[in-house]
C-alpha cells in the first residue's frame, strides 16, 4: 500500500452496526481534553495530540479534525501541510450513536491509507468528548476497532489492525538500495531479524540492526530513500534493534521521507506490521506482548505495546495520547 491517495475511498457507513458497550465518562476531563486547538485558515479546527506517550514532550504529534465532512481532498491535504505533522486525521462521516466514524489520514504530501498514531490520537480525542468505550473507524484499509479506557486519569487506546502478513525482501532490488541510502552495509544488519516487507494496512520494509549505536547515529540520504520508497510503495523503513536475545523488546526508528518528514517518533502502523513480521518468523508461539521504544534518538521518546496471538493474524497496538499546548505558548 502506498502513501498515495487510494484509487477508491472507503465504503459508505453501513445502515446498521453493532452498538459498542456503554461508554465510561472520564473522571478528569481536564487531564485529557485539548483546551487549545490550532485554528486553520478557513475555520478548520485542528486538535493537536501527541500519541504513544504520557508526556507532551514525547510521542508522535498528530493533528485531529473531528468535523471534516465538508472538506474536499485538496483542503484536507492543505490543512495537513499547514499543520506539518507526519499525519493529520480527518473524520469525514460519523454515526455518533453507534460510535462509528469514517477516518482519513493525510501527511503533508499525500493521503496515507492508514496511520496508527493518528488513530490513537483520534480515539483519545473522541473519548474526551463522548466517554471511553469501543470506537469503530472505517478507514481506506478497512474497519479498525479501537478500545479506550482510563489509566491513571489518561485515556489508553488499543487499535486492532487488519490481518497482518510479512514476506522476505528481495536483496538486490530492495535491501541493497536502501542500505546505500542509509549509508550502511550488509554487515550492519542483524542476521536473526532478516529483511522483510511487512503489512498491516501499509507496507513497511523491516530491517533488523545489529548495533544500537549504529541505529542511534542514523544519517540517511533523504532524497535517495524517498525515491526508493515511492518506487516500492513503502510507507516507512522500520529499523529495529533487539534489546536482548531472550526478550522481545525493541528500539525502533522510522524514516518517513515519502510523508515529507525525516522521521516518525512513533509509528503505530509499522508496529502493527512488525507484529505480523514476528509471527511470520515463528517467534509468536503463545500470546505475548512486545514493547517498542521509538523516538528516543529524536528526543521524543515513545512507548508502543504490541499484543500478538499465534492464531490471530490481527495485531493490537496500545498507547496513550496527551493534548499539546497551542503553538507559541
Amino acid at each position: 500500500m502506498t502513501t498515495q491517495t487510494p484509487p477508491t475511498g472507503p465504503s459508505p457507513l453501513p445502515d446498521t452496526v453493532e452498538s459498542p458497550a456503554t461508554p465510561e465518562t472520564p473522571e478528569s476531563q481536564d487531564a485529557i481534553e485539548n483546551p487549545d486547538a490550532l485554528q486553520s485558515p478557513g475555520t478548520v479546527e485542528v486538535l493537536r495530540y501527541s500519541a504513544f506517550t504520557t508526556d507532551p514532550a514525547g510521542g508522535n504529534p498528530a493533528g485531529v479534525v473531528l468535523d471534516a465532512e465538508d472538506l474536499d481532498d485538496a483542503r484536507m491535504l492543505a490543512v495537513a501541510a499547514e499543520v506539518g505533522y507526519s499525519e493529520t486525521a480527518f473524520i469525514t462521516a460519523q454515526d455518533t450513536a453507534a460510535r462509528r466514524y469514517r477516518l482519513r489520514y493525510f501527511s503533508p504530501r499525500a493521503e496515507v491509507a492508514f496511520c496508527g498514531h493518528a488513530t490513537i490520537a483520534t480515539a483519545v480525542a473522541l473519548a474526551a468528548r463522548t466517554g471511553t468505550g469501543e470506537l469503530l473507524f472505517d478507514t481506506p484499509v478497512g474497519e479498525i476497532r479501537v478500545g479506550t479506557g482510563l489509566v491513571d486519569g489518561l485515556v489508553r487506546a488499543t487499535l486492532t489492525s487488519v490481518p497482518a502478513h510479512s514476506h522476505p525482501a528481495e536483496h538486490t532490488t530492495q535491501v541493497e538500495p536502501v542500505l546505500r541510502a542509509l549509508r550502511w552495509t550488509r554487515a550492519d544488519l542483524d542476521d536473526s531479524l532478516p529483511p522483510h516487507i511487512a503489512f498491516a494496512g501499509n507496507d513497511h520494509l523491516v530491517l533488523g540492526v545489529r548495533s544500537r549505536a549504529q541505529m542511534a547515529a542514523l544519517d540517511y540520504d533523504f532524497d535517495a530513500l524517498h525515491d526508493i520508497m515511492r518506487h516500492h510503495g513503502w510507507t516507512t523503513v522500520h529499523l529495529v534493534h533487539r534489546a536482548a536475545p531472550d526478550r522481545l523488546d525493541f528500539h525502533a526508528r522510522d524514516p518517513f521521507p515519502v510523508g515529507g518528514v525525516v522521521e516518525d517518533p512513533a509509528t503505530g502502523a509499522a508496529a502493527a506490521a512488525f507484529g505480523g513480521y514476528l509471527r511470520a518468523l515463528g517467534l509468536v508461539t503463545e500470546p505475548l506482548r512486545v514493547h517498542i521504544r521509538q523516538g528516543e534518538d529524536m528526543g521524543r521518546p515513545s512507548d508502543l505495546y504490541v499484543d500478538l496471538h499465534p492464531d490471530d493474524p490481527r495485531v493490537r497496538v496500545s498507547g496513550q495520547a496527551v493534548p499539546l499546548p497551542a503553538q507559541g505558548r
